[in-house]
Order: C-alpha cells, then structure tokens, then sequence
C-alpha cells in the first residue's frame, strides 16, 4: 500500500513539474512600409546628390520590402519560390528578382554578396543570416530588414513553422542564431 502512495505521488510531481510555453501563432503581425518622396533640382552639391542616392535606395529597398510582404503567410516549403510554398532564401531570391536584382539562391551563397555591416548599422533592405542549425556550421537561413524602430530589428523571412512571418532580432531565438548581416543595395 505505502509503494501505491509513494509510487502515486511521485507520478503527481512529475506530471506537474511540466509546463506548456505560450505560443502567440494566432497573432497576425503586420509590417507597412510607406515610401519616401523626394524631388531634386538641377544644379544641386554633391552633398544633396549623395542624399538623392541614398533616398533612391531607400525606394528601392521599401519596394523590395512591399514585394516580400506580399507572400506574408505563404506556408513554407523547402525549396518553394511561389505563393504555394517558399522558403527564406526563395523569398528573397523572388522579392530582389522582381526588382532586377539577381541574388544566389541559397543563403549561405547569399552571405557573400554585398558588404558586411555592423548590426548597428542595419537599415531597411539589409540581410540578415543565421546558422540555426547546431550540426552544421555554415549560414542556413536569411531575412530581410523591413524596419528598425528603438534598436528593434524587424525583418521577414519564411520560418520553418510558420512560413513567411515578420520576426524580430530582438526574439532569443534569432539573436542566439544571428551570424552577421550584409548590404546589397
């Protein structure tokens, strides 16, 4: 009987001892991204050209943007690049290539294009990899900085279990998996 008791309580504290994590996948986040406008005057310095490029870029890069937003919620799919199923480095690979800009199309060919830039120096259009897998040690997954509010990095990409989601680098799991980020445009 005692055996019964002790064997019955131990199955009670073990069975109390786990805990089910809060999952918030019913949340849709939304990200929009307003483009700038801008006009240039002839006859302007080189300091005003430089700004007109920059903002030119910043077009480009809220195009992009717009283009790889529109797939938010398309399901993931390893090796996808159509609105049945994409995975990260199809995303992006879709959202450049409508925008005539050619990128590899596996993230770790990706990591080589462009130039390296500090995590503080990421603007909108920048790239973002990660190595979230712990057997292997090369880069295995991309997103997409779509904005960059009070040191928070948003970007898109498509997760493995949620497709093409808008996450933040703030979030434990993508800053533990972060490898370095990378300017293209």
């Amino acid at each position: 009987m005692i055996r019964k008791v002790t064997f019955f309580l131990i199955i009670l504290s073990l069975g109390s001892c786990v805990s089910k994590k809060k999952t918030t996948y019913s949340k849709d986040r939304k990200v929009s991204v307003a483009p700038s406008k801008v006009i240039i005057k002839k006859g302007t310095s080189s300091k005003a050209k430089r700004k007109a490029k920059e903002i030119a870029v910043e077009r480009k890069a809220d195009k992009i943007i717009n283009s790889a937003l529109a797939f938010s919620g398309t399901p993931y799919k390893f090796g996808g690049t159509t609105k049945r199923g994409m995975d990260c480095s199809g995303l992006l690979y879709v959202a450049f290539s409508e925008h005539n800009i050619t990128l590899p199309r596996v993230s770790y060919n990706m990591a080589n294009e462009g130039k390296e830039i500090r995590v503080k120096d990421v603007e909108k259009g920048d790239l973002l990899f990660f190595r979230t897998s712990k057997k292997r040690k090369r880069i295995n997954h991309v997103g997409l900085v779509v904005a960059t509010d009070n040191n928070e990095i948003k970007f898109v990409h498509a997760s493995t279990s949620r497709g093409v989601i808008v996450s933040s680098l703030r979030e434990g799991y993508w800053n533990y998996a972060f490898v370095k980020a990378t300017r293209v445009l």
